[in-house]
């Protein structure tokens, strides 16, 4: 069985574009049972694929995997904070289930994999992970579809002009202007810190609280095919 070298810094190279390509992703289904936590993981992406990637935000043991429409062998020990299980196929439709402990662990990405590609849209549940991926696929766009970018962010800027007019007249400078070049050559690492200083400037400590807060961060997800 061909085994396949999964590194993240590369995962979304081609697979950044979801929304473009391949609609779906996956949503997860959870449940407690006993000590452990069961999670059901549905390939929606609307193709096989040859694996599985998942990130926690502790350290965790995974204590069962079962797959339903294929085989997804593991290539990382079973106990860590990063796993990927990839060289097999799962068919579209298909699920595997992971069971870890502790329970309370909580899955901060998941992307399916087609070898070492990132398929579908990411499942995401922490900001550090959002703005991560964020500067990988900007850094992308850069390359692929700068157009597509430079259209993203212009249209982030203009549904969010009042908050960004405010922040402009703070600092007295045009923040678009001054975001508009580092976005257009920083690495990846410096957009993700222009990514935490918004957020920190919006004073949220978690996704849920991004999403629902007073800059509309739609364009940039669209990005991601979230």
């Amino acid at each position: 069985m061909k085994r396949v070298r999964v590194s993240l810094g590369v995962l979304l190279a081609v697979g950044v574009l979801a929304g473009a390509v391949l609609a779906g992703g996956l949503t997860p289904a959870f449940y407690p049972a006993g000590d452990r936590m069961v999670a059901i993981l549905t390939n929606e992406v609307g193709a096989p694929v040859t694996g599985l990637h998942i990130e926690f935000d502790r350290e965790v043991t995974i204590v069962n995997k079962i797959e339903f429409g294929g085989y997804l062998p593991a290539l990382t020990p079973l106990s860590g904070t990063s796993f990927d299980f990839n060289g097999g196929s799962l068919v579209a439709g298909g699920d595997v289930e992971l069971d870890w402990q502790p329970m309370d662990a909580v899955p901060t990405l998941i992307l399916w994999m087609d070898g070492a590609r990132a398929v579908g849209a990411p499942y995401v549940t922490s900001v550090e992970k959002l703005g991560w991926l964020l500067g990988v696929g900007i850094v992308y766009l850069r390359e692929s579809n700068p157009a597509l970018l430079a259209a993203a962010f212009q249209e982030f800027f203009a549904l969010n002009a009042e908050f960004f007019g405010q922040v402009s007249l703070t600092l007295g400078m045009n923040i678009a202007d001054a975001v508009t070049p580092v976005i257009m050559t920083a690495p990846a690492e410096g957009i993700q810190n222009f990514f935490n200083t918004l957020v920190g400037m919006l004073g949220v400590t978690s996704l849920d609280e991004l999403m629902t807060g007073s800059v509309n961060m739609s364009p940039l997800l669209k990005l991601l095919g979230l």
